[in-house]
């Protein structure tokens, strides 16, 4: 291993160059702005192409087509850029094509501001674009997660020829710590793709399309994603577990409200509070496996986001209503503090006691 002290937005870069990625096509927003700005540096250091396109529009589908050619290929934004994309990630996902999309989240809706947030959670998790389909989507919650998570999205995408999404935001992208990177971390090639559109190799014809004028040939098609997503469930749930052996009042949170979350269990732990963390690295799917081993001795549940409670629902869910689910948030780009957390969970046990 070799250690690095770098910025999130950076990190991401590089591990997309580690994992063989030669194509990124994006456009200017904060607070992402780095990643692009970092690739059209080093693309061309390593042999690759780098567009700053004219829209977001046209970045997705210029992802699309490197990704039909069997390119490993990146995109990244930043909330209302995404929500531009999500047309184009429908498409691929019909289309079975593996690609990379970040989205470092910023406080919205509409323009809203440049300050982290995690409201774009439903967009990610839900799917976002239209029709039935699914997006496997990654939540790093520290730099060395944003370079980790970032290769192997790119193993994912193409294990399961679909789009895999990296949902970090502001802060993360932009807070600098030392990533270990391992050091046969260069030029991972991509594995061979026979479904590509590569042009004629005296083979039978590549048709790569998502448009079924026939509904019961487009049935056929939606069923065959469908067993596809759900092997994503069975096989791609992670989480991590932080003090939840005898825990009372579990709390559930990712990316950077995660690590506040941590600090205000050792708070409460430090004030003989039993608080434990759940941490799912996976939105979709989301670990429910995990989550109710997790609460095997709560009371009771907290969600702790930079939102108005979006991944409540799902929290919800995977308890199978066997125990009170409570919420904590700050939205608008506004960071929670560790004290505030720390309060809400004092606040929660005295009710419990």
């Amino acid at each position: 291993m070799k250690t690095r002290l770098m910025k999130g937005n950076d990190a991401v870069g590089e591990a997309a160059i580690a994992a063989g990625c030669r194509h990124y096509y994006g456009y200017p927003i904060t607070p992402q702005n780095e990643i692009p700005e970092y690739l059209s540096k080093r693309m061309p250091e390593v042999g690759g192409v780098f567009i700053q396109s004219e829209s977001e529009v046209a970045a997705i589908n210029m992802v699309y087509g490197s990704s039909s050619a069997g390119a490993r290929v990146m995109t990244s934004s930043s909330s209302p850029g995404i929500s531009l994309k999500t047309e184009g990630i429908s498409y691929m996902a019909g289309s079975e094509l593996p690609a990379v999309i970040v989205n470092m989240m910023r406080g919205g809706p509409g323009l809203g501001g440049i300050q982290p947030a995690q409201g774009d959670y439903f967009q990610a998790v839900k799917g976002g674009g239209h029709g039935d389909y699914r997006t496997i989507v990654l939540a790093p919650a520290s730099v060395q997660e944003l370079y980790s998570f970032t290769r192997l999205a790119f193993d994912l995408a193409d294990l399961y020829r679909n789009p895999v999404m990296i949902l970090g935001d502001g802060l993360l992208g932009q807070m600098m710590e030392e990533v270990e990177i391992p050091v046969d971390a260069a030029d991972t090639p991509p594995p061979e793709k026979p479904w590509a559109a590569t042009g004629c190799r005296g083979r039978s014809k590549v048709i790569i399309n998502s448009l079924y004028l026939d509904p019961h040939q487009l049935e056929v098609h939606n069923r065959k994603l469908q067993e596809k997503f759900s092997r994503m469930v069975e096989r791609e749930q992670r989480s991590q577990e932080y003090r939840t052996r005898d825990c009372e009042i579990l709390l559930v949170a990712y990316g950077t409200a995660a690590r506040i979350a941590r600090g205000a269990v050792d708070e409460a732990r430090a004030q003989n509070i039993k608080a434990g963390l759940f941490r799912p690295q996976t939105l979709w799917p989301f670990p429910n496996g995990g989550l109710l081993e997790a609460a095997g001795t709560a009371k009771a549940l907290l969600v702790v986001e930079m939102s108005a409670g979006q991944m409540v629902e799902d929290v919800k869910l995977g308890i199978e209503g066997r125990l009170p689910v409570h919420f904590y948030g700050r939205m608008g780009g506004v960071v929670p503090s560790v004290g505030e957390v720390t309060a809400e969970i004092r606040r929660l046990e005295g009710e419990l006691s």
